[in-house]
């Protein structure tokens, strides 16, 4: 054999032995090809496109062997769009969370846009605004700037706030205004104004409700106090909030402050139960709904006297509000508060009925403010006597012939 063949007999063998133990190529010399190497730069012989394209294989083998991009390879135009993709996918879920954790009757303060004050109460005031598109009635609840309540006067004011809402936005009734949210303690509150907006303390709460043009009861009836209003008008008004009372006490609701000034009225004067700031479910046991809780004039004897009550007690302001509504007057208007406390719960005052007010009404005031709760009827039972009331005769408590005042109210009358 020649020394040729020899030569390629032993290369044959080596090259099946490094098949088998998968073994680099080798040279004749015995050392790996630069070419082979991945990580050195692509120097052998050939075409650029041939060379960029093994680039390219090797960026491809680099990032797969452990992790990491040659820099010329990326693409960075893609990476801004996969930036602005995230940034994106991270706003919606931060804004699913946002609602997630939201009451059910959180409204979105950016929806919001708060105008002019229509009212002004002990603390905060009513604004005229626009929701969502829709007109609103603001009610801004501010409790003073931190520091000036303690910690425990904040939490009760709170709890009566949350206590409000949690009633309020459960409510569905042509009587009763309607709830559309509220927000607590939101810093994204501002008020728009002639001169700008201004941002509001983020202590401040607010409850928005539908707008009703007509504005309180109360301020209807003052209007109307020298001309007083037609029967037909007494009635339908009458009817209205006692409609609204006796759905919310079939709802276990006990209003606690019913007072016209806290009935509104809507561009066809239909009478809509607000306000239900100290309004809370009624009690199991009466034991547990005690304390002096309304408006003194509307209040009745047991809530006077500190003693046990029930929806009863919004049966009694009832009656005070239909001699109201009739008379287009205040009740007791010479006496101070103790006095009235005193001459109803010791003497059994009660306002005056006027002697022009029909027997059919009369009746209806005389069993609501009666002094024992029990002989007061249920509101859907008010509701049924006063549907039976004769209109058709029309009329009201001042007759035609006599425009200057209704006599009954004279404090001398007849001989």
């Amino acid at each position: 054999m020649d020394d040729n063949s020899s030569h390629r007999g032993r290369v044959e063998r080596e090259t099946e032995e490094r098949e088998q133990n998968k073994l680099p190529q080798e040279t004749e010399g015995g050392k790996t090809p630069i070419n082979s190497n991945p990580t050195s730069s692509s120097i052998s012989s050939g075409s650029v496109e041939n060379r960029g394209r093994k680039s390219g294989t090797e960026a491809e083998m680099k990032e797969t062997s452990d992790g990491f991009v040659r820099a010329d390879q990326i693409d960075l135009k893609s990476l801004d769009e996969l930036e602005r993709h995230l940034t994106r996918a991270r706003t919606v879920e931060k804004k699913q969370e946002e609602r997630a954790a939201r009451q059910e009757w959180e409204i979105d303060p950016s929806k919001l846009i708060i105008k002019s004050v229509i009212a002004r109460g002990t603390f905060g005031t009513v604004h005229r605004g626009i929701y969502d598109g829709q007109d609103v009635a603001v009610k801004l609840l501010d409790w003073g700037e931190e520091g000036h309540r303690t910690e425990a006067e904040n939490a009760s004011l709170r709890a009566a706030f949350t206590q409000e809402v949690a009633v309020w936005h459960k409510l569905d009734h042509p009587n009763v205004t309607k709830f559309i949210g509220a927000t607590m303690g939101s810093s994204e509150l501002n008020i728009q104004t002639e001169n700008g907006q201004i941002g509001m303390p983020s202590n401040v709460c607010c409850v928005v409700v539908e707008y009703l043009p007509g504005g309180a009861l109360k301020s209807y009836l003052i209007k109307n106090r020298r001309r007083k209003l037609a029967f037909k008008v007494v009635v339908q008004l009458a009817l209205d909030l006692a409609r609204g009372l006796s759905y919310l006490h079939s709802k276990k609701i006990v209003h606690r402050d019913v007072k016209t000034e806290n009935m509104l009225l809507d561009k066809t004067r239909t009478v809509k139960i607000a306000d239900f700031g100290v309004a809370r479910v009624e009690a199991q046991n009466p034991n547990d709904m005690t304390g002096e809780t309304g408006t003194l004039g509307y209040m009745a004897p047991e809530v006077l006297n500190g003693n046990p009550y029930n929806r009863k007690c919004d049966v009694y302001s009832f009656g005070i509000c239909l001699w109201e509504i009739y008379c287009c007057d205040m009740p007791y208007p010479d006496l101070s508060f103790s006095e009235v406390t005193s001459a109803v719960v010791r003497q059994n005052l009660r306002p005056e009925i006027p002697r022009c007010c029909p027997s059919s009404l009369a009746n209806v005031m005389k069993r609501c403010w009666d002094a024992n709760p029990d002989k007061r009827p249920e509101m859907d039972e008010v509701v049924a006597m006063i549907e039976v009331i004769d209109t058709s005769k029309g009329g009201g408590m001042i007759p035609l012939d006599q425009q200057q005042g209704c006599l009954c109210f004279r404090r001398h009358r007849g001989p």
